[in-house]
């Protein structure tokens, strides 16, 4: 198991970073006060898809290291 916790540090860490990243793009379009709405809207709903996207990756790629399927190129 704790051969587990070890492969499971870099996707923690790439994922928050990601997320932190997305959420900020998302923020710094709704603080521009020049942009329109609409505008606003799309370029904040696309940052928060990608964040959840990227969510939905680490969670499948948990599932994979904790099934034992640590090697992603084992299957090619």
């Amino acid at each position: 198991m704790k051969n587990h916790k070890k492969k499971m540090i870099a996707p923690v860490i790439i994922t928050i970073l990601f997320v932190i990243y997305y959420f900020g793009i998302a923020a710094a379009f709704c603080m521009l006060p020049e942009i329109p709405v609409i505008i606003k809207i799309v370029f904040t709903v696309v940052p928060l898809a990608l964040a959840a996207v990227m969510i939905g990756v680490f969670i499948s790629r948990i599932k994979e290291i904790k099934g034992g399927e640590e090697d992603d190129l084992s299957k090619y």
